[in-house]
């Protein structure tokens, strides 16, 4: 139930903070080219956008925070694990559980300097320069963020350990759109050494209708 919680939180924010910060520039921009045309100047004058370019930096401060939390529990996070996958199973598991924890340990860490920072903010009266608002709201989103992102590789470290499973992304899938199986990433590495088999395109070996080079 929590666990469904955070995950729609984690998205709807995110799709959220993209989704506005995207139309509050957009708006800023053509007001600005509004505000130098002649016959546009009286109306654009009306409106003050001074404020959006502030606001559109803090929303994605904490899109960014929130959005490497969904990316650990998504497997969105590039990592480099040539060694690792060439390693025994076990002494790869205790490598893999390693890091993870290591990943925990750094963000919890980072949350609790920044809830500290946070917390010692909301006794002063500083205030961004725009929008006025207090900078302990600003700053809100890296305790907020890191304790989160904490929370999902504890939660991956647990999952790992029961099913021996990470979550993985297909960077290439379109959500919606199914493969083909004549649509074959030629350039995917079947042992991340070799691309792959030309068999795969007719069955005889060869990409080239079976004349071998």
């Amino acid at each position: 139930m929590v666990n469904r919680f955070l995950n729609h939180l984690e998205e709807w924010l995110i799709a959220f903070l993209m989704g506005a910060a995207t139309l509050i520039i957009f708006v800023a921009v053509v007001h600005r080219y509004a505000s130098g045309v002649p016959l546009l100047f009286d109306f654009a004058k009306l409106f003050n956008f001074s404020w959006a370019q502030e606001l559109c930096i803090y929303m994605f401060v904490w899109m960014a925070k929130f959005g490497a939390a969904y990316g650990v529990r998504t497997g969105i996070h590039v990592g480099v694990d040539v060694l690792i996958n060439r390693m025994d199973k076990p002494l790869r598991a205790k490598f893999i559980v390693f890091g993870l924890l290591a990943g925990a340990t750094f963000t919890g860490i980072v949350g609790t300097l920044g809830a500290t920072f946070v917390w010692e903010m909301a006794h002063t009266e500083q205030t961004s320069a725009d929008l006025e608002l207090p900078m302990w709201l600003v700053y809100l989103a890296v305790p907020c963020g890191s304790y989160l992102m904490c929370y999902r590789f504890l939660q991956v470290t647990w999952a790992f350990i029961r099913t021996g499973e990470l979550p993985r992304h297909d960077h290439a899938h379109v959500e919606g759109v199914e493969s083909k199986p004549e649509d074959i990433n030629w350039f995917q590495m079947d042992d991340d050494l070799h691309p792959h088999d030309l068999k795969h395109k007719n069955g005889n070996g060869s990409g080239n209708g079976g004349a071998k080079p």
